[in-house]
This record gives structure tokens, C-alpha cells and sequence, in this order.
């Protein structure tokens, strides 16, 4: 008996050509993908940086000093949306800058540093005025004149016990600038070194 073995038949299906139009609209999105990637991660890191500006600084200045002075102090108004405490405050300008506060003691005036910190509820605006709190500049390096800028670091720590850095440029006012009255107007050297 005979055995008839055929070959194999293979088919074979011709290579396949790519679509130029497919290759030209995948080459065309490959940008816009990049550009929308782009665009989410800015939008992303703005939305991030609106959510960590938490604290407001309005109207700031600092009084203006006479020679040799050696103390003033940086008045403003602060919000903070969700609430924290006023915890430092540097200055090129000083050696030392605390926060303070002034108030009637026995009928006698007094300013005292707050080392703990000046509590800003949340949504309201704490002024910082002659007379009440302030922000102490001490230990001056140079006269404070009218019509200068005098930069400040504020360190604002939130509820959730993250910090908040607020760069501040206050203009200096001159000497009798309305609501001076309640401090004097020159500190005496001593205050520049007074501890707390």
C-alpha cells in the first residue's frame, strides 16, 4: 500500500503595511498629550500653591526711626483662612524681631513679648496697630527713613501644624504716623537688649 504524503501548504499573508495616515494622527497626539500632561501638572502646582497661601498680610509699615534708635515696630492686618498663630518675624534690618504686645496693666501701659506665638482664628482679621500687638524690630542696623521698604519674613503655623512663610515689604511711615501716640517715640537702647 502506498502512502501519498503531500506537502504542507503554508499559507502565507503578505506583511502588513502600515497605514500612513495612523502613523501620522499617533505622531500628531503624541505633542498634544504632552502639552495636556504639561497643562494638568501646572494647573496641579498652582492649585497646590493657592491651597498653602492660607495667611493674607494687608497694609503693612513700620514707623520711622531717629539716629541711633535702636527699636520700632511692623504694623499690618493678618487673615489667616484656616486659622494658626503668628510663630516669628525676621529682618535684615534687625537683630532681633519678636512679636509683642501692649496692653493696660493697672493703668499702666505695657508691652510684653509673646514667645508663644500670636493666635490668628480662623477667617478673621487680627490688626496689628500701635497700642496693641506688633511685630518688634530690635537691635536696629541702620535709621529707618520715610519713604524706604523694609522686607520681613512672617512664620505663620497652621492648625495642622504646617508652616507658612509670608514675605512681607512694609514702606516706612514717618515718625507721627496717626496712632503713634500710645508708643514712645524713641525706645531706649536697653529695649534692644531686653530679654524675655
Amino acid at each position: 500500500m502506498r502512502t501519498t504524503v503531500s506537502p504542507a501548504i503554508h499559507e502565507h499573508s503578505p506583511p502588513a503595511v502600515p497605514d500612513p495616515t495612523q502613523q501620522e494622527r499617533e505622531r500628531a497626539m503624541k505633542p498634544t498629550l504632552r502639552r495636556i500632561t504639561f497643562a494638568a501638572a501646572l494647573v496641579a502646582g498652582l492649585a497646590a500653591a493657592g491651597a498653602q497661601a492660607q495667611t493674607t498680610v494687608k497694609e503693612p509699615w513700620v514707623r520711622g526711626t531717629v539716629a541711633q534708635q535702636k527699636a520700632t515696630g511692623m504694623f499690618a492686618q493678618i487673615t489667616s483662612a484656616s486659622g494658626g498663630k503668628l510663630v516669628s518675624a525676621s529682618s535684615a534690618v534687625a537683630g532681633v524681631v519678636e512679636i509683642h504686645e501692649m496692653k493696660m496693666d493697672g493703668g499702666v501701659m505695657k508691652m510684653r513679648a509673646m514667645p508663644a506665638g500670636l493666635e490668628l482664628p480662623a477667617g478673621k482679621t487680627v490688626e496689628l496697630k500701635p497700642g496693641g500687638y506688633h511685630v518688634m524690630l530690635l537691635d536696629l542696623k541702620q535709621q529707618l527713613k520715610e519713604g524706604e521698604t523694609v522686607a520681613l519674613t512672617l512664620v505663620v503655623q497652621g492648625k495642622d501644624g504646617k508652616s507658612e512663610t509670608i514675605e512681607v515689604k512694609a514702606p516706612v511711615r514717618p515718625l507721627a504716623a496717626p496712632g503713634m501716640s500710645t508708643m514712645p517715640a524713641a525706645m531706649p537702647a536697653s529695649a534692644a537688649a531686653h530679654k524675655h
